[in-house]
């Protein structure tokens, strides 16, 4: 019996440690002044990002998500990038569905694959974009949808189109370069357009609060990815207050630009992650 939970264990440490992430492309920020006739503009889905190395689910640190058969059934050999996404403002509801390893299968229900792009094809991506639609239609799955890319006209119809989304609950846009092959690492062939900042930071300590939190959390003290360290205190909720964060876990805050001396400006939480 010992043998057998000791074997269990190392599996499954062995699969965390040696997970391989996928070599994927990341998005730089996009500015004014470029060629908007360039770009084809989708919404930015705010979802989990997954990898179909085409023959299963993996997440962007390497790990594998457990989708059921059903889910991924006739999913094509093609290697997919995309997002598990379910609709607007559902990412911690989408995020725990895929985290939860005993979950009813019904969970899943809600959720789609929403491919953005084909890595290993040596197409440029508006050919891509084709035979990804292509891909949907061939396999006829409501659980597999390709994610509209469109074009626009100018800078104010973008602007106008990123209102409108956010409004409606979004949280952005991304521009893909028409003639850009997949290349896996940042770039200005893809751009993200919001109408605020995020980045990562670590939870360093708990700040009591006084007044209204008095006995829940006012604040959390961070460190940002360029070891500057600064508090959060807005965007949490009440559950958030009372059961914040843990120490040395990572979150995704909004700012709004930065001072001189590089810390955010008005930073509020926005979320945990939990890879």
């Amino acid at each position: 019996m010992l043998y057998r939970l000791f074997l269990i264990f190392f599996l499954c440490f062995f699969d965390v440690v040696f997970a391989q992430a996928p070599q994927i492309q990341l998005a730089n920020l996009y500015s004014e002044g470029s060629n908007l006739e360039e770009f084809l503009v989708s919404e930015k889905l705010d979802g989990v990002r997954g990898y179909w190395d085409g023959e299963k689910l993996i997440s962007r640190q390497g790990n594998a998500i457990n989708a059921p058969q059903w889910f991924v059934k006739n999913f094509p050999s093609e290697v997919l990038d995309g997002e598990l996404w379910i609709n607007r403002g559902s990412f911690e509801k989408v995020s725990q569905i895929i985290r939860c390893q005993a979950c009813d299968d019904k969970a899943w229900r809600d959720v789609r694959f929403m491919i953005f792009d084909l890595p290993k094809s040596s197409e440029i991506f508006s050919k891509r974009y084709e035979a990804m639609k292509i891909l949907a239609a061939q396999i006829d799955s409501k659980y597999f949808q390709v994610i509209d890319q469109f074009e626009v006209e100018d800078a104010e119809a973008l602007n106008k189109l990123l209102n409108l989304t956010v409004k409606n609950g979004g949280e952005g846009l991304m521009l893909h370069r028409k003639n850009s092959l997949y290349v896996a690492k940042r770039t200005d062939d893809l751009l993200k357009l919001k109408t605020f900042e995020d980045a990562e930071a670590q939870v360093i300590a708990h700040i009591a609060g006084k007044g209204k939190n008095a006995g829940k959390l006012g604040a959390l003290l961070v460190e940002s990815q360029e070891k500057i360290r600064f508090k959060i205190g807005s965007g949490f909720s009440e559950e958030q207050r009372k059961n914040p964060p843990k120490i040395a876990s990572t979150i995704t805050y909004k700012f709004f630009g930065k001072t001189k001396n590089g810390t955010p400006r008005f930073a509020s939480f926005w979320r945990e992650r939990k890879e």
